[in-house]
């Protein structure tokens, strides 16, 4: 949960880079948000149209439009990629298969033209890579 509020946190922030766990377990519980209040939804009969689009689902995926697209620059910045990469889901049929490869790349080891490496902690342990980074969340 921690992963999914500092993406909240970093509403509009478009610059930096997101780790892969930092972008996935943001989707992963962007996704269980939104079943559970589709199924909110169809039990206080608050959908509408012929998808049976919910209300609630509707505001919050307004409420997370912009974090989303947020953190797939960001994710797209980790593997070294401009963030107009983000547009590839918009051709058809292929396009989000291209960009679930992208974002499941390791990302770029050691600083870019996007930023520090967010996951330099965890690959060269603590400052003068000495001390061993401690286990959980953040390694940062």
């Amino acid at each position: 949960m921690q992963w999914y509020l500092d993406v909240i946190k970093k509403y509009a922030e478009f610059s930096g880079r997101a780790r892969r766990k930092e972008f996935w377990m943001f989707v992963l519980i962007n996704a269980i948000i939104g079943i559970i209040l589709g199924i909110i939804d169809n039990l206080i009969g608050t959908t509408y149209g012929s998808a049976n689009q919910g209300v609630l689902g509707s505001i919050y995926s307004l409420a997370v439009l912009i974090p989303s697209i947020a953190v797939g620059v960001r994710r797209m910045h980790d593997t070294n990629r401009r963030g107009w990469w983000l547009l590839i889901n918009l051709i058809p049929c292929v396009g989000w298969i291209i960009y679930i490869v992208f974002a499941a790349q390791e990302g770029v080891a050691g600083d870019n033209q996007y930023g520090p490496d967010p996951k330099a902690a965890e690959r060269f342990g603590g400052p003068g890579g000495y001390n061993p980074p401690e286990p959980g969340y953040p390694t940062v």
